[in-house]
């Protein structure tokens, strides 16, 4: 099988930049070149936003997102609408929402929810202090973590643990730990009265009212703090302020990054004992990090520019988040471009799956890589892609059957031009040469291109190796 390499890398790249890229969309890109494109996947602002009248008028939750299943549809509604104008947008907030894990089970306010998601859209590709402090006021997190309940005379430690353990410094690198009890417990102390304003509880006509970040000065602790060894009187800014300068902060974001958009690491609680995968990847994701003012738009432009991450070896290196497996797949064949009745049961497909959006597990996040994988959820991944790519009234797949068609292929040439139309699929030989002699017997029976290529498309979709990104 012949193999467009620069196809094949801009592929590589949209899938994790992305929800991956249509054929039109790859020859777009490819035009374009690689290193344009990469900027703009890093400038999503320059790109037209979602039309959110649109929404309003056929998605009848919107304004409400009064139940959970309604919020978690409004997301994955955006993730694949975006998919082709603001991939990479979509794709830092799914980030961001992995790591800064909030959820409904415990929050109950949607709105609120879909605004801390609004939030990472709007600051997840800036910088990573900005972003701390946005998210330290953010109403959603206050309420998940109990800072509403962190008082000057009764301190609540559970944000600031979860700030420097979860959110930015990691337990420990090389072995040793990067805090202690004590840098839990005086970060406490500076997050004291930032709290929200939810007095008012209003869900009609137009929904809950969102919460608001309220600061009460009269109980926050304005006394002398010593933190990660430095003195002052610190408040929750300055905190984080601290947090950002660590060498621990670089790493634990780069790591982050590391698994999100390159290869899948051990879990988080795993990183203090074990080394990086790719330790020189990481080193220089940490000087990016210190060089651009711990600015993430430049960490993943050094990220999708570096050898590493243009490598083969890092192609397919990732297990697909179910999130990523319903709009890929979505995206793919062009379905549900527009809001109409019956997309809630295919959003539910990522709970299905076991990625709840919205309602993560716990404040850990979910365990990614194999971790996504148990017979139950691949039986869904599978059923879900295989009847997606097989249903020739979908768009995306008809203009597929309809390209190969007019190449009038042989078994081998309906095979490898699957793979290509679906983002230069890799699959072991084995499995190709199996599909490529079931297309055969197909078409010495009879059947007809359009049948076969359906049949491809499912057994494609069926593999392990589509399961990977």
């Amino acid at each position: 099988m012949l193999v467009d390499s620069q196809r094949a890398l801009m592929a590589h790249l949209l899938r994790r930049a992305g929800f991956g890229a249509t054929p039109p969309e790859l020859d777009t890109y490819c035009a374009w070149g690689y290193e344009e494109t990469v900027e703009w996947l890093l400038h999503p602002k320059d790109q037209a936003a979602l039309e959110e009248d649109i929404i309003e008028r056929y998605y009848i939750d919107w304004k409400e997102s009064r139940n959970i299943e309604g919020a978690l549809t409004e997301t994955v509604y955006r993730m694949n609408c975006n998919a082709g104008v603001r991939p990479l947008q979509e794709k830092i907030a799914l980030f961001w929402h992995g790591v800064f894990a909030t959820g409904l089970a415990k929050v109950l306010h949607e709105k609120t929810m879909l605004n801390q998601i609004d939030m990472f859209r709007g600051y997840g590709l800036g910088s990573f202090e900005e972003l701390l402090r946005r998210l330290a006021r953010d109403p959603a997190m206050i309420f998940w973590l109990d800072n509403n309940f962190n008082h000057q005379d009764a301190i609540n430690e559970n944000w600031g643990r979860e700030l420097l353990e979860l959110f930015s410094m990691g337990v420990g690198m090389d072995g040793q730990p990067n805090y202690t009890e004590d840098d839990v417990q005086e970060a406490a102390r500076a997050f004291t009265g930032w709290t929200i304003d939810d007095d008012n509880v209003a869900s009609i006509p137009y929904g809950k009212t969102p919460w608001l970040f309220r600061y009460d000065a009269e109980d926050h602790d304005a006394g002398t703090k010593t933190f990660l060894g430095e003195t002052g009187n610190f408040d929750g800014d300055d905190i984080i302020e601290i947090i950002c300068r660590q060498p621990s902060t670089a790493r634990f974001i780069s790591r982050h990054l590391y698994n999100f958009f390159v290869a899948d690491d051990v879990q988080v609680p795993a990183w203090q004992n074990t080394p990086p995968p790719d330790p020189d990847a990481i080193t220089a994701l940490e000087a990016e990090y210190f060089r651009s003012g711990y600015d993430i738009r430049s960490m993943l432009r050094a990220l999708f520019n570096s050898v590493f991450f243009k490598s083969e070896h890092a192609r397919f290196a990732r297990v697909k988040s179910p999130a990523e497996v319903v709009v890929g797949t979505l995206h793919l064949v062009g379905d549900f471009k527009f809001p109409r009745v019956g997309f809630m049961d295919t959003a539910l497909e990522c709970r299905y799956m076991n990625q709840d959006l919205l309602n993560p597990p716990s404040v850990e996040g979910w365990h990614t890589g194999k971790e996504w994988i148990d017979s139950g959820s691949m039986v869904e991944r599978i059923n879900f892609v295989a009847d997606n790519l097989g249903d020739a009234t979908h768009p995306g797949v008809r203009a597929i059957v309809t390209t190969l068609a007019d190449r009038n292929p042989d078994a081998p040439g309906i095979v490898d031009g699957c793979l290509d139309l679906l983002g230069n699929v890799m699959l072991r030989e084995d499995n190709r040469n199996a599909l490529v002699v079931q297309a055969e017997a197909a078409m010495n029976e009879g059947a007809g291109v359009e049948e076969v290529v359906l049949n491809a498309l499912r057994m494609i979709g069926s593999t392990r190796e589509y399961q990977f990104a």
